[in-house]
């Protein structure tokens, strides 16, 4: 395990982390719940959710995955940064934890088709408000989705600050980061205001962060050189 020995190991391992979290989210969202979820059909949803429970319920094991991977990579980079920056840190590492907290009352919301449609139809409840319910509960979780995407964005804003603030980052790098978090906390408030203008944005905002993020990951990976730099009194 000497690999992941010492800073740069903990740098390695939290860009694997990294890594990890946003293949469990590709899978998850990208091509199993894509395949799946038929916007604004509750019956076409339900209908697939019924024929492929076990593809469903991967989606749901994938979202616990990268969970576990957000967290791990939350707790090695504050790790990393704080010696340089504890205050910032701190807040990032908080504003992360709330937004993976936010991401499991999310899954919570995604399980409902499955206990909906166990048994359907069910006393007092016809297969048509089934499929509505199933319906609702799924533009639940997207729109609690929304509000812990603005906390992950925010929280890689500040990361990119304090990858910006060290001497031993490529600055290009810490304002790539701050761009891709900003720019996705702005879309995904602006999908809570103004939901019919802000899908296409989205999609654009979540492509500029995963990318941004996706380099950070790299660079700690093969390129981490005694980044982080020694504590200083003021932050101590």
């Amino acid at each position: 395990m000497r690999l992941f020995a010492g800073i740069e190991g903990k740098a390695r391992l939290a860009g694997l982390f990294l890594l990890g979290g946003m293949a469990a989210r590709g899978v998850g969202e990208a091509m199993i719940r894509a395949a799946l979820v038929v916007p604004g059909s509750g019956r076409e949803t339900a209908r697939n959710i019924k024929d492929f429970p076990w593809a469903y319920r991967a989606a749901e094991a994938t979202d616990l995955a990268m969970a576990c991977a957000m967290l791990g990579a939350t707790v090695l980079l504050y790790a990393l940064f704080a010696p340089g920056g504890r205050h910032v840190a701190r807040m990032a590492a908080s504003l992360s934890v709330i937004g993976i907290a936010t991401l499991g009352a999310g899954s919570l919301l995604s399980i409902a088709p499955l206990i909906l449609l166990d048994g359907a139809p069910h006393p007092g409840i016809g297969m048509a408000q089934t499929y509505s319910l199933v319906e609702l509960t799924l533009l639940l979780r997207d729109q609690v989705q929304h509000v812990a995407r603005i906390f992950l964005g925010l929280y890689l804003l500040l990361i990119g600050l304090l990858a910006f603030r060290s001497r031993r980052f490529p600055r290009a790098l810490g304002a790539a980061l701050m761009f891709g978090g900003s720019v996705q906390a702005v879309a995904r408030l602006m999908a809570l205001i103004a939901p019919d203008l802000a899908d296409a944005t989205v999609i654009q905002a979540d492509i500029v962060a995963v990318l941004a993020e996706a380099v950070f990951a790299l660079w700690l990976i093969f390129s981490a050189r005694r980044p982080f730099p020694a504590p200083s009194a003021a932050d101590s």
